[in-house]
């Protein structure tokens, strides 16, 4: 193990123990099957070996750094939404709105990672990459929450699933796996996504309107996927 994961590893052991004590307060404030604690432990050892095998050799501070704790301590939260994922329908007005809280709470926390990352000097490709992956792994948890929880119909996955189809579609267009530059529209559009997942989920949104904005969403996210694809598959000057 290099210095950079050896470092990292306190960390994660220390994240385990924040996403059990999390986990476990959920559990307990919801009235949960025991499932949901080893449902969340398990996701998040699937957490751990992807950020251990990304993990470069070596980071600009010691252990995965204040800006990347962050985004763990995001990275967690959706973990706890996702193992809400399969006790949707039980989960009563109490754990809606707990999920709402919590998503809410997720969503503000990003940027601070970034902020972080910019005014101590330590930005680094491995904490953008984690930044954006736990953000896409929300949106794709969140939609899962509306649809599992019969807000809308199974089309609202694809907001959450359409980055990773786009990955797997660039597996064999070469062209799509190039790199796109920095986008406002494309940060814009995320926010409105998780926004919407958020306002479909409210308990005290009526069915129409849940339909309605994650309807627009899912629009809106398809033209930005559009816009960036036709882009990517523009013909290249020789």
């Amino acid at each position: 193990m290099t210095g950079a994961r050896s470092q990292a590893s306190v960390d994660l052991i220390a994240g385990l123990v924040f996403a059990l004590l999390f986990a476990t307060a959920t559990w307990s404030l919801l009235t949960l099957p025991a499932t949901y604690l080893g449902i969340v432990v398990g996701l998040y050892a699937i957490n751990t070996s992807l950020i251990l095998a990304n993990l470069p050799d070596t980071l600009p501070r010691p252990g995965l750094g204040s800006a990347n704790r962050v985004t763990m301590a995001r990275n967690i939260g959706t973990l706890s939404l996702a193992g809400l994922v399969i006790y949707a329908n039980s989960l009563g007005t109490l754990g809606q709105w707990w999920v709402v809280v919590l998503g809410t709470g997720i969503m503000l926390l990003d940027g601070v990672d970034g902020w972080i990352a910019r005014r101590t000097r330590t930005s680094t490709n491995f904490g953008a990459r984690f930044d954006m992956e736990t953000d896409a792994f929300l949106m794709l948890v969140l939609s899962a929450l509306v649809w599992a929880e019969g807000r809308t119909g199974a089309w609202v996955l694809l907001i959450g699933a359409m980055r990773y189809l786009f990955l797997i579609v660039g597996l064999v267009v070469p062209s799509l796996r190039d790199e796109l530059a920095p986008s406002f529209r494309r940060k814009l559009i995320c926010v409105i996504q998780g926004i919407a997942l958020l306002v479909a989920l409210g308990p005290v949104i009526p069915s129409d309107i849940a339909v309605g904005v994650s309807a627009l969403a899912l629009a809106m996210l398809t033209w930005s996927f559009v816009i960036d694809t036709l882009w990517l598959l523009r013909p290249r000057s020789l």
